[in-house]
């Protein structure tokens, strides 16, 4: 076995929370380019450029394959195409923490788990009790979801004052609150059934599996077939992004080689090749590269070589795109205050930090589990409401539950919905923690 220095040994547990650590470090930077991009579109928004701006993300883009013809607008592409690989990854880190991570053990599942079930029920019914029966009524979905991303990037502004138990529980939460979200899109947001377009899809994923048995590893075979599905589950009617999500769930979690296999077979690869370098023969002629490459490489899962390389494209392009693409929204007075836009805000300001602490309270008096480690209740409502950042996931479902000026007005109280639950998740988090004294906690 070869001999790693110590600087190279990675410890276990350093191990099986590498992927989280990077996730975080990740969705931290991801969250301030969010915020940026959401600025400039509201700016242009809000400028004498928003006619030409709105023309731009408006233009068609077709693609043409011999008599067929796929033409949609650009922010349309965005919204069903891009947005496909964004919910590929929440498969991706949900199949991950199901495997090996925090929703992975009974116990440790059910507070996130019960915390957003909570804060989803709660926001749905503020919102529907206050547009029972007005033509908004069908965006009762919208204050549901958390964006990590916001999330992650407040907190790190926080630095290592936020307990690391914290940072998993509201992981663990947005990662339950985004399977819930796709679960709605899914149930609530199909309108019509192509069956013809809908077995054609059930056939790919069972493409997809049979691949999976016949041990094939390539991912661009992977992506053309992913391809194939995304078309097939647009015609059927059903929102393309569940099977970006139902792949990433498909995904290996383990790798074909294990990291001690890899190392024994590394250090005979290296033994053999000093011992063809003494004797002249030529290392290129040994074609030992290829093997290492495959070495290295099947020692990493699927799932982690994926994430790993999406994971940057989603936070740092796509998800920004997605907020150029729909935060423009013309912030006029007299719509911010419009029913609609009140019942997301309180949906989002008082919903969601109330249906997370009540699920909490409740499973932990039972004795069911208990709060996370180093975790007050005054900390656990800084949390709750920092949750109600929904940008992201809530504009999604918005622009898939309403249109028009409903829209509009829906996607102006997302905005101030979220910067309300962010600056009173800041305070209160900064009160907390500042109660708990001046002690850090690790990433």
């Amino acid at each position: 076995m070869m001999n790693l220095k110590p600087e190279q040994q990675i410890r276990p547990v350093q191990r099986l929370t590498r992927p989280f650590r990077r996730f975080i470090h990740l969705e931290a930077s991801g969250g301030m380019v969010l915020l940026g991009c959401t600025i400039v579109a509201l700016l242009i928004a809000n400028s004498p450029f928003a006619s030409s701006y709105h023309a731009f993300w408006n233009q068609l883009l077709s693609f043409t394959l011999g008599e067929s013809r796929i033409s949609y607008p650009l922010w349309y592409w965005v919204n069903d195409g891009l947005m496909v690989i964004f919910f590929f990854v929440i498969g991706l880190e949900l199949k991950r923490e199901l495997t090996t991570g925090e929703l992975s053990e009974k116990r440790k599942i059910i507070l996130p788990a019960a915390a957003a079930i909570g804060g989803a029920i709660i926001p749905a019914i503020i919102f529907l009790v206050l547009q029972q029966g007005e033509p908004s009524q069908s965006g009762w979905a919208i204050p549901m979801a958390t964006d990590i991303a916001f999330v992650v990037g407040v907190l790190s502004l926080l630095s290592k004052r936020v307990p690391h138990s914290l940072k998993i529980f509201l992981l663990s939460v947005a990662i339950v609150d985004d399977l819930l979200a796709v679960s709605v899109i899914a149930i609530f947001f199909t309108e019509t059934i192509n069956f013809m377009w809908l077995a054609m899809s059930v056939c790919g994923f069972g493409v997809i599996v049979l691949m999976n048995k016949l041990g094939i590893r390539m991912i661009a075979i992977y992506v053309l077939v992913g391809c194939a599905l995304w078309l097939f589950t647009l015609k059927s009617g059903i929102h393309p992004t569940i099977a970006g999500v139902i792949l990433g769930l498909m995904t290996p979690a383990t790798s074909l080689l294990d990291r001690k296999s890899a190392r024994d077979a590394l250090e005979s690869l290296r033994l053999e090749f000093s011992k063809n370098d003494q004797n002249g023969i030529n290392k290129a002629d040994v074609g030992m590269s290829d093997v290492v490459q495959f070495t290295v490489r099947e020692s990493i899962s699927p799932l982690e070589r994926l994430e790993t390389a999406l994971h940057p494209w989603v936070v740092f392009v796509i998800m920004p795109l997605f907020a150029l693409a729909n935060a423009a929204v013309s912030l006029d007075i007299s719509s911010l205050g419009a029913s609609l836009s009140i019942a997301v805000i309180l949906g989002l300001v008082i919903g969601k930090p109330l249906g997370i602490l009540l699920t909490s309270y409740l499973v932990i008096t039972v004795g069911w589990t208990k709060l996370p480690e180093n975790v007050s209740w005054l900390t656990m409502i800084g949390a709750g409401l920092l949750a109600g950042i929904g940008f992201t996931m809530s504009l999604f479902i918005a622009s898939l539950a309403l249109e028009g000026n409903l829209l509009e007005i829906a996607k102006g109280g997302v905005l101030i919905g979220s910067g309300i639950s962010m600056l009173l998740g800041l305070g209160f988090l900064l009160i907390s923690l500042r109660r708990r004294g001046s002690k850090s906690y690790n990433v």
